[in-house]
C-alpha cells in the first residue's frame, strides 16, 4: 500500500505544474508527440520541456518511442486509470439521496 501510496502521489506532484498539466491534456488528445513539438505549444525553450517530460516520465505517465533521432511521447497505459481510481475512491459513496434518484 505505502509503494502504491508513493507512486500516485509522485503522479500527482507531477501534474502540478502548469506546464506538465498541458502537456499531459495534448498527449491524451494526440499521441506519440515528439519532445520538439512542446516548445512553440508552451513558449519554453527544449531544455525546459525535457525537464518537464523527464518529470512525467519518471512519474509513470508517460512512455517514450524512440523513432530515428526522435523521442516520441505518450500517455502510459493505466496511469490515469490508476488516479481516477484514487479520486473515485477520495470522493465516498455518493449520498443516500443521490442513490435513490
Amino acid at each position: 500500500m505505502i509503494e502504491s501510496d508513493d507512486r500516485q502521489v509522485g503522479m500527482l506532484r507531477a501534474l502540478g505544474h502548469p506546464v506538465r498539466l498541458g502537456i499531459v491534456r495534448r498527449l491524451a488528445v494526440e499521441p506519440e508527440i515528439c519532445a520538439c513539438d512542446f516548445t512553440e505549444a508552451f513558449g519554453v525553450s527544449q531544455p525546459t520541456i525535457s525537464q518537464h517530460l523527464k518529470v512525467l516520465r519518471e512519474a509513470g505517465l508517460v512512455t517514450t518511442l524512440r523513432r530515428g533521432t526522435q523521442i516520441c511521447y505518450s500517455v502510459a497505459p493505466g496511469a490515469f486509470a490508476e488516479l481516477a481510481d484514487l479520486m473515485t475512491a477520495l470522493t465516498g459513496p455518493a449520498p443516500a439521496a443521490a442513490r435513490t434518484a
